[in-house]
């Protein structure tokens, strides 16, 4: 990788990957016996739980496929590493602050396994100008819409973040922790959802102990 090529973002857009890519027989298997790809993944794992959060999502792709990996797959694991080459210089920076602000972001991709079809959510949390915190998770069941899985990443990160900013309160590091928390979310349909006391028959699916997400917004 010593002359690889830079690229600006840890995954080419459109790309998608699935069992059905993986090698059929030992010709394809015998083609990818001498690519390290299991190393590679595993070195791209502790980059992203130490220092890298922006390539949590693309590493947990790219894990799926460990067992019988194929070309595409190894393509997109150099893709990463072409990314962090370019981006060696990032880190992660924060500032004083006598008063703490914790802001978080909560994303999800519907149906995003093409082998499950199930749907991926992922939040991240900022403290003092920096990131602090951050998960990518897949779920175990099938979401049955857009609205519910980014409803469902919202509760997960309210749980995530009010307990963050209580371990934060009770260091009395600061004097104080700004409130309310905030939590952004791209999804026009959960932000109005969350912020609406009536329910509708289009929100009828989502699971009880989500609605703690409505309760907690107002």
């Amino acid at each position: 990788m010593g002359s690889s090529r830079l690229v600006d973002t840890p995954v080419a857009k459109g790309d998608k990957f699935s069992l059905k890519q993986c090698p059929k027989n030992n010709l394809e298997r015998t083609i990818m016996h001498d690519k390290p790809y299991a190393s590679a993944v595993g070195s791209l794992m502790h980059a992203q739980v130490c220092t890298r959060p922006e390539i949590t999502f693309i590493v947990g792709v790219l894990d799926r496929y460990l067992n019988n990996p194929c070309m595409d797959h190894w393509t997109a694991a150099k893709r990463v590493m072409h990314y962090l080459k370019k981006t060696r210089d990032y880190k992660f920076t924060s500032r004083r602050s006598e008063s703490l602000e914790i802001i978080g972001f909560s994303d999800s991709d519907f149906v995003g396994c093409q082998d499950s079809k199930h749907s991926t959510s992922s939040y991240v949390f900022m403290l003092a100008g920096g990131v602090a915190s951050w998960k990518f998770a897949k779920w175990t069941h099938v979401a049955s819409s857009t609205m519910a899985i980014e409803v469902v990443a919202c509760y997960e990160a309210s749980n995530h973040g009010i307990w963050l900013r209580n371990f934060v309160t009770r260091l009395h590091v600061v004097n104080d922790i700004k409130k309310p928390l905030k939590i952004y979310c791209d999804n026009n349909s959960a932000v109005l959802y969350s912020n609406n006391n009536n329910n509708s028959t289009k929100s009828k699916h989502i699971d009880i102990k989500f609605l703690v997400v409505k309760e907690r917004v107002q």
